[in-house]
């Protein structure tokens, strides 16, 4: 955490910024049982580490898996029910905003994605699938 403080000859104000950076975010499986093992080899052997310590540790790395494994299935949920939505625009005549925000109406010719982003073309303009506002007109025949 840091901390700024400002005074002046007039009267004094502070202003506090804090950066938190938390450890376990950047702790990955293998980096978690590396530490497991260090801190079980080098154990006092007269005071051992419990076992139901060891078993909570175990289910901690279970449980951060488990929770990997889930926000990987929905990140690929997500994009797939962006696609369908986007490709269901193909044809039609949408209202959006450009990255610059510049606004744009007119047909979907193509859809493509980047980045798990889904991206409508219409024309020589991009609009991000979040970024449209209005559906003007059904399918061309």
């Amino acid at each position: 955490m840091s901390s700024t403080s400002v005074s002046s000859a007039t009267g004094s104000s502070s202003t506090t910024s804090s950066t938190t950076t938390d450890a376990f975010d950047k702790l990955d499986t293998q980096a978690f049982l590396k530490l497991l093992v260090t801190e079980m080899s080098n154990q006092d052997p007269l005071q051992p580490m419990d076992s139901s310590e060891i078993v909570d540790q175990i289910s901690q790395i279970r449980s951060i898996q488990a929770s990997t494994q889930l926000s990987t299935t929905l990140e690929a949920v997500l994009l797939g029910q962006n696609l369908a939505t986007a490709s269901s625009l193909l044809g039609r005549t949408i209202t959006g905003l450009t990255k610059d925000s510049k606004n744009v109406t007119g047909v979907v010719d193509r859809v493509s994605v980047a980045d798990g982003v889904a991206t409508l073309h219409i024309g020589d303009s991009t609009v991000s699938l979040k970024n449209v506002s209005a559906i003007v007109s059904e399918e061309i025949s």
